[in-house]
């Protein structure tokens, strides 16, 4: 468990997809080669069956198309402010990919903000490194080490400036859950909507603002996954705790007022998650007994 509750947290996500880009450079395609005929070489690289025409790619090869994240601030008044950040910001035009993750990773090598995520260590992180170095930016700030013990380094699995809660919780074995359901099991939105997030369709389509969106959605899940473990491991009263959660709503309110409609989805599946009636779930021992007296 991690050992302390920094005074500015970050909670991210990341959505990326494939790079046409990458894939032309690779495979030494032509520039006259469509976009979506480099996808079809880069899946099918990558083994596309019939059965998954579209596999995961070597995350290289991947073009990062958002970053959000949920901020928590303790003030010097002693007062906590909660904001929700998304890049791009335009979300009619795809941003350069370097200046997303300069942007990005210069908050954090300027701030040092403690970082939380879900599979980052494995994911995000990599990512962010790789494709800051395709896009040949520079991070000189964020890529600091400590000088001495484990300081605010984010490159030190054994220390607290970066938290991934899946490593955290579960490790890598048979026990480690998705993002979704550890967060569903908790009574908070791990998959917003009926259907399972398409990223990678969104990203062949066009459709940066569903990218966005799901983007803001699985990083209000990752903080609000932190939150229940910040409050497990101590770092809250049952009191606090409650007062954190209802922080979150307040900002998705005051979001939803400037503009941010499809916020209302999280909050609304959030709401009916948490006051889902006690008796919508059968115990074992009355369905058990059903049974018998069924047979």
């Amino acid at each position: 468990m991690f050992k302390s509750v920094g005074r500015q947290v970050c909670a991210f996500d990341l959505e990326w997809g494939p790079d046409p880009a990458s894939g032309r450079r690779l495979y030494g395609l032509p520039a006259t080669v469509t976009d979506g005929e480099v996808f079809k070489t880069l899946w099918a690289k990558a083994g596309a069956t019939a059965e998954k025409p579209r596999p995961h790619l070597q995350t290289a090869l991947c073009r990062v198309l958002a970053v959000s994240a949920v901020i928590r601030e303790l003030q010097t008044d002693g007062a906590i402010s909660l904001r929700l950040t998304t890049l791009p910001r335009d979300l009619d035009q795809l941003m350069d990919e370097g200046e997303l993750i300069a942007t990005f990773l210069g908050y954090l090598g300027q701030h040092r903000p403690q970082l939380v995520g879900f599979k980052s260590h494995m994911t995000d992180l990599p990512i962010l490194l790789q494709r800051g170095l395709v896009a040949g930016i520079s991070a000189a700030d964020f890529c600091r080490r400590a000088d001495q013990g484990w300081g605010s380094d984010y490159f030190n699995r054994h220390g607290d400036a970066h938290i991934d809660l899946k490593q955290t919780l579960s490790g890598w074995g048979i026990a480690a859950p998705t993002l979704h359901e550890l967060a569903a099991a908790m009574g908070i939105p791990g998959q917003v909507g009926a259907e399972p997030p398409r990223v990678v369709d969104w990203w062949v389509e066009g459709d940066l603002r569903s990218i966005a969106a799901q983007s803001q959605y699985d990083a209000l899940s990752t903080y609000l996954v932190w939150l229940r473990t910040a409050r497990f491991a101590g770092f809250f009263s049952a009191a606090q705790y409650i007062d954190e959660e209802d922080r979150v709503r307040q900002l998705l309110r005051d979001r939803i007022a400037q503009g941010d409609h499809h916020l209302t989805r999280y909050l609304d599946q959030w709401t009916k998650l948490q006051f889902q009636p006690a008796d919508a779930v059968i115990p074992l021992a009355a369905s058990t007994g059903a049974t018998e007296q069924a047979a």
